[in-house]
């Protein structure tokens, strides 16, 4: 596989599911975390590493290192495998897709970014979601019953329990204290604002096709997905929360060995379901609308990505992320015809939440 991302939580999995099933790392590209790299490095000897700093270069214990956006579309050009693992995090993550898809390789994606800001010219056809919650979307469509509605689920983020009135004095330290486990800033962040769950329907209305689609919270993050059929039935898909089992699929196509530990609802006892309302996450406000018109997506990430560096930098509070993404998206009303104008708009909309 080609794995980018390789440092994150999911290219950590990635290649633990490499180890179990004796599967090849041709090439690794990670970011930062280079003690964590030349520790897979060692493990998994690939071919090629990049990373996304040229200082870091020297501190990289291989013999073909390169960097920079440039030189992981170079990587994935050069490499013969036929498998990327997108893992990357935010936009950065697009153009890889698209030059992956441009060389005819397959694609286990967990970059959402990619299809939120240019689902449009994605070819969909060559990808596997490995999002807990679209791999839960797939799993439970596998038959031939008239499909109703798609529902994925969320966590709630940081803020679930908090009183409304405490939101607008919420740090970047209690954003990054997520209730159910350990993730990484931005979509710790996301989650407390409910940006993932906009951006994951995004992803599903491009994956699945039209058709109506809804989030709600289950505390307990045991339920990944539900599917309710025109008969009235509903399916859900439970398990624990592990990315290696969405990650074993999308490599290998299918699975017959134990990949987390099956849940015991005895043990748990019950779940607790809420409703996402939009006093506590203002960004679901444009939920509908921008089902209806997804190629706006674009619009939306940026202006996430732009607020999140403010609210990190300390210049904005944590509402006013989802206040900069409702004026961005409120305030642009063409949206791009081409991958290019993809480009050209995603600049645009960051440079006005800069100037907000």
């Amino acid at each position: 596989m080609i794995l980018l991302g390789s440092t994150g939580s999911i290219g950590v999995n990635a290649l633990k599911i490499a180890e179990q099933f004796h599967l090849s790392v041709d090439t690794l590209v990670a970011g930062r975390n280079i003690s964590l790299l030349n520790e897979q490095i060692k493990r998994h000897n690939p071919k090629r590493v990049v990373v996304m700093r040229e200082a870091d270069r020297g501190s990289v214990d291989h013999s073909n290192v390169t960097s920079g956006e440039e030189a992981i579309l170079h990587a994935i050009e050069e490499s013969s495998s036929q498998h990327v693992v997108n893992a990357l995090v935010g936009f950065a993550g697009f153009r890889p897709t698209l030059k992956a898809l441009e060389c005819g390789k397959k694609i286990a994606l967990a970059n959402k970014e990619s299809l939120v800001v240019g689902g449009a010219f994605v070819d969909t056809s060559s990808i596997v979601p490995i999002d807990s919650e679209h791999f839960g979307l797939w799993y439970l469509n596998q038959g031939e019953r008239q499909i109703d509605r798609m529902v994925v689920t969320a966590s709630g983020g940081a803020f679930r329990d908090w009183p409304l009135k405490k939101l607008s004095t919420a740090t970047l330290e209690d954003a990054l204290k997520h209730p159910n486990w350990s993730m990484g800033q931005k979509i710790t962040i996301d989650s407390a604002s409910m940006v993932n769950k906009l951006f994951e329907l995004l992803e599903a209305r491009w994956l699945f096709g039209e058709g109506e689609y809804d989030a709600l919270i289950e505390t307990k993050s045991l339920i990944h997905a539900l599917i309710d059929y025109a008969d009235g039935s509903t399916t859900a898909h439970f398990a624990y929360a592990d990315m290696r089992l969405p990650i074993a699929y999308a490599l290998m196509g299918k699975v017959d060995k134990p990949i987390v530990d099956r849940i015991d609802l005895t043990r748990i006892g019950g779940l607790e379901f809420r409703a996402i309302e939009q006093e506590r996450y203002p960004v679901w406000e444009i939920k509908n609308d921008l089902l209806k018109n997804p190629a706006k997506g674009v619009i939306v990430n940026a202006a996430n990505e732009a607020a999140i560096e403010r609210f990190i930098a300390g210049e904005i509070g944590f509402l006013d992320i989802s206040s900069s993404i409702l004026r961005a998206y409120n305030s642009f009303h063409t949206v791009p015809e081409s991958v290019e104008a993809i480009f050209a708009m995603d600049e645009q909309v960051r440079s006005f939440v800069r100037g907000l």
